[in-house]
């Protein structure tokens, strides 16, 4: 391949991005007291959304199915295919039908537009043409314009599909907010995977990896060496009689002192320990204390009970939980 086609290729992609950036930003004012009262109208239903279309639309429809579901409005996805042949039944008494096409002129959904309207549900529409058959058959209209779509043919459904996504989102997003949404209840939702485990996980699920390195102030700095090649996390907490934190000794606090004075057997912890150190809570969550390790640039924190030791946790089991360390 030539340098020349590489070039075409990238210009190729670029204009597609910037078709699909320009779809989004198109978006933006068409947002109106329509779209508020349909906000209002989902956040204050009792049923849940019923998504529908056929194609690509179909699939667009499965990805707002999701989004609306993890964001804590229940949702189900409809086939407008399969709605035809007997699947209208998982509509109920309460749930808001959401139809998506992109020409509003879609045959499966002419044909379920009637029924449903029968049922009594409402009905959101979800189109690129005004005053197609689904939205002048729609209770409410969501207009989604696209000037052409991101293929050289104006043919693919790209611009078109990336409209309908976007506005699904908002839409989500904007319910979500007005019910109130936490954080968590998005916790609750998404157990599973590193956004369950940055939800979920919490130190104390860590600090059973280790030994608790402990050595109390007035111990040699023989046995300070020993307890931290023994425990291997790099440091020790130092710590009276009822277990509440005086100081942490690390390896840096090791070097330093020799770099200071030459070794004497008489040095004691509190000698050269560094007081008031860093710790964190038993119940907080894992990432926060990656985040506290990034942002005092760490790689040990002593991990508090009721202010008192519990352990000490390791920059590497945050690295080995598949946690990443935040940007500074």
């Amino acid at each position: 391949m030539t340098m020349n086609n590489i070039c075409d290729i990238q210009s190729i992609a670029h204009q597609a991005l910037e078709l699909e950036m320009q779809t989004i930003a198109h978006l933006i004012p068409t947002l109106n007291d329509e779209f508020t009262n349909i906000v209002h109208l989902i956040g204050r239903n009792t049923g849940k959304v019923v998504v529908t279309g056929v194609g690509k639309s179909a699939i667009i429809g499965q990805k707002i199915v999701a989004t609306l579901n993890s964001t804590g409005t229940t949702a189900c996805f409809l086939h407008a295919a399969d709605a035809i042949h007997g699947d209208l039944g998982i509509i109920e008494e309460n749930d808001i039908v959401l139809c998506l096409s992109k020409s509003g002129q879609t045959p499966e959904i002419k044909i379920i537009l009637n029924i449903i309207k029968a049922f009594g549900n409402k009905i959101i529409g979800m189109s690129a043409v005004k005053n197609s058959h689904l939205h002048t058959n729609s209770d409410f209209f969501i207009w989604t314009p696209i000037d052409r779509e991101a293929d050289q043919h104006n043919l693919a459904p790209t611009c078109s599909t990336i409209a309908q996504l976007a506005m699904g989102d908002a839409l989500a997003i904007s319910v979500s907010q007005l019910k109130g949404f936490q954080e968590k209840d998005f916790a609750k939702y998404h157990p599973g995977g590193m956004l369950g485990k940055s939800l979920h996980m919490e130190v104390a699920h860590l600090i059973h990896l280790h030994e608790k390195p402990a050595v109390q102030p007035h111990e040699s700095i023989d046995q300070v060496i020993l307890e931290m090649t023994a425990k291997r996390l790099g440091a020790t907490a130092v710590i009276d009689h009822e277990d509440h934190i005086a100081g942490i000794i690390t390896d840096g606090d090791l070097r330093r002192m020799l770099l200071d004075q030459p070794f004497q057997t008489t040095t004691t912890a509190k000698d050269i320990m560094t007081t008031d150190p860093i710790t964190i809570a038993i119940n907080s969550r894992a990432v926060a204390a990656i985040e506290k390790m990034q942002k005092h640039s760490i790689t040990q924190l002593i991990v508090t009970n009721k202010n008192r030791y519990a352990g000490m946790i390791h920059l590497h089991d945050l690295l080995n939980e598949g946690f990443q360390i935040p940007p500074p």
